[in-house]
């Protein structure tokens, strides 16, 4: 029995429960950073969806850990990862847990999605009822780039395997070249430190109308936040907004001041200063 699926088919946005216990679309993982969105890249990012048997699988816990080394670069590739089994939620929580894994793992207790994608083991043994161990690979639309067969072992994806299927959808992307980043819009909202070189220049100085209001969030791996002004209205910055130079962060509930930029994807700021 293989799989009814094939490369170019669009994979299903399926919604199940991830190991918190939380309903998830597939196409949540896929859709564009809020920081993507404001400069224009709306894009998405691959995805990785890998089905699995169990944590008493011998080829499991020979995959897993391997999957665990490669989330860093998942992460700092913008590459998702999700794993799909038919333990409840908090089977695999426990397993993801005892791994270190940090991506989300979802259950497809009831197998409609498994059956669905024919991929239902229904042979003797430990495994039936289970997933076949099946890798798809999926564009930020949801449609297949790969199929990986893993019934034996040796036909799941090595992590190298993973990375140039990861390299081939990411070179789509309208940023992926250096030269989408280096022009005057979007060095208004992702602004190169060496704007700030001279100092600070005063608010307004550049003809921005000046508002004020309080940080509402600011998310330290995203490096962005947003601000809400005194007037009620949502403003995103980036952390190159902050003057200065490094990494900079401002904390929730910080009073601030900044210029206010108006571009075609939104409202941001920029030149932010704390208020004292």
């Amino acid at each position: 029995m293989t799989t009814n699926l094939h490369i170019g088919d669009r994979f299903a946005d399926v919604e199940l429960l991830n190991h918190e216990n939380e309903w998830v679309k597939l196409s949540y993982f896929t859709q564009p950073s809020l920081m993507d969105q404001y400069l224009g890249f709306t894009d998405g990012y691959p995805l990785i969806v890998i089905f699995y048997r169990g944590f008493f699988c011998p080829r499991d816990r020979q995959q897993f850990p391997q999957l665990v080394q490669f989330q860093n670069e998942l992460a700092i590739n913008y590459g998702k990862l999700v794993t799909i089994g038919v333990d409840p939620p908090i089977v695999q929580a426990a397993f993801r847990a005892g791994l270190g894994a940090e991506w989300q793992f979802l259950s497809d207790e009831k197998r409609e999605l498994i059956k669905q994608i024919n991929i239902l083991d229904e042979t003797e043994g430990e495994y039936a009822d289970r997933a076949q161990p099946y890798t798809f690979v999926l564009y930020p639309d949801l449609t297949i780039h790969k199929i990986y067969n893993g019934w034996f072992f040796v036909g799941r994806p090595t992590i190298e395997e993973l990375r140039h299927d990861l390299r081939a959808i990411m070179e789509m992307r309208s940023d992926y070249q250096y030269e989408a980043y280096d022009t005057p819009e979007v060095k208004r909202i992702r602004i190169p430190q060496q704007a700030w070189i001279n100092g600070t220049p005063p608010l307004g100085a550049n003809g921005l109308p000046v508002l004020q209001g309080t940080v509402r969030w600011f998310d330290l791996k995203a490096g962005s936040g947003m601000i809400v002004t005194d007037e009620g209205k949502e403003i995103f910055f980036n952390f190159t907004a902050i003057p200065g130079e490094g990494y900079r962060t401002l904390q929730a509930g910080t009073r601030v001041k900044f210029e206010l930029v108006d571009s075609k994807f939104g409202l941001t700021a920029r030149n932010i200063h704390k208020q004292h």
